[in-house]
């Protein structure tokens, strides 16, 4: 996965036992600063809040991490209740996402189908969803976020859609016309998806930037290996592909 800060900074987030699972980079790709070793078993999500401090998911431990931008651990929250019987590491925690007022809302769906709320200090407050095909229902929500006006966006990948929901959890509506989308960025007015046709997951897609009221197409551009995404402050875009590829930068 990858984040933009608004320091110039990108974040990435990386799987394997040979480097740090974060690694903190500038605009010319240079390493500034590098951490993480030995916290994670799959790392999944990397995203940044608004007071600039650096939160990751895991998606096996159900770990959920919050950092300062120089490394320090802040917080650690364990979301739980991954299956017993889970084997292949794709368990429980996807993405987070930060409310104005500063709760932060998880989603949780490997083996799981539930969105999950904690206040600023590290305590859960809510939960909902459950597994399906109908409204309020996923199969593997893969990616969350909530705008200024308190409206949820989720990418419920193997369903092929974007549910929308206000923050109790209340059904707003859907979008099924984008495939099956690994990220949500917002952007503005826009919201941005790492997507693909379903099917394998390897096989190439796009970036699509929609309206977020509506859900209209406002562009795109073609990508591969499809994952996290992010839009840096200048309006490039940033694309965490899967594995043995390297991270991809677009211009505006």
């Amino acid at each position: 996965w990858v984040a933009a800060s608004k320091d110039g900074l990108t974040y990435l987030l990386q799987r394997g036992d040979k480097a740090d699972p974060l690694i903190a980079v500038d605009s010319d790709g240079n390493i500034v600063r590098a951490w993480g070793k030995g916290m994670y078993t799959m790392p999944h999500a990397i995203r940044v809040d608004p007071q600039g401090n650096i939160w990751t998911t895991d998606a096996s431990s159900s770990m959920v991490y919050k950092f300062k931008n120089d490394g320090t651990l802040l917080m650690t929250i364990e979301i739980g209740g991954q299956p017993a019987n889970c084997s292949n590491n794709f368990c429980s925690t996807t993405d987070v996402a930060f409310a104005r007022d500063g709760h932060i809302f998880i989603s949780d769906g490997y083996r799981n189908a539930r969105i999950l709320e904690y206040s600023a200090d590290g305590k859960k407050l809510n939960e909902w969803g459950k597994a399906g095909t109908g409204p309020g229902e996923f199969r593997l929500p893969h990616s969350i976020q909530i705008d200024e006006r308190d409206i949820i966006y989720v990418a419920d990948r193997e369903n092929g859609r974007i549910q929308r929901f206000d923050r109790s959890g209340k059904f707003l509506g859907e979008w099924t016309q984008y495939g099956k989308t690994f990220g949500l960025t917002l952007a503005g007015d826009a919201l941005w998806l790492s997507t693909i046709p379903r099917g394998p997951n390897s096989a190439p897609g796009w970036l699509i930037k929609i309206n977020r009221d509506r859900g209209g197409l406002m562009g795109y551009v073609e990508s591969q290996g499809n994952h996290g995404m992010a839009v840096m402050t200048n309006g490039d875009l940033l694309l965490a592909p899967g594995p043995e590829q390297i991270p991809q930068r677009y211009r505006k």
